[in-house]
């Protein structure tokens, strides 16, 4: 079996013991690769042992968020737009004179 370059976020088999993996993270500095089992346990490799390693490409497992107790809502992209009912309201925009329960003129 030829030599398998690590990609983050592809998941992998190894052939020898059975293990279902997912690469999620390469450090070329130190020369090593991170991984995350099924489970939730991570491990890591240095580029020499990845490369001894007898591995082939699979797919995503279906049961992958299972370690995680996560829902298909839990996958939704937490970093899109929120558009809040009241983001034309100038009034959000103007901060508060109040400070710990005291106005400017209280200091």
């Amino acid at each position: 079996m030829k030599t398998i370059s690590p990609s983050i976020g592809n998941w992998y088999k190894e052939v020898q013991q059975g293990v279902i993996f997912e690469v999620v993270a390469v450090d070329d500095l130190e020369q090593t690769i991170e991984t995350q089992l099924i489970d939730g346990a991570v491990g890591e490799y240095d580029i020499e042992t990845w490369n001894q390693l007898l591995l082939e490409p699979v797919e995503e497992p279906e049961d992958w968020r299972d370690a995680y107790e996560l829902s298909v809502e839990d996958s939704i992209d937490t970093d899109m737009a929120i558009h809040p009912e009241n983001w034309n309201n100038p009034l959000n925009t103007i901060e508060s004179d109040i400070v710990n329960g005291l106005t400017d003129e209280q200091y």
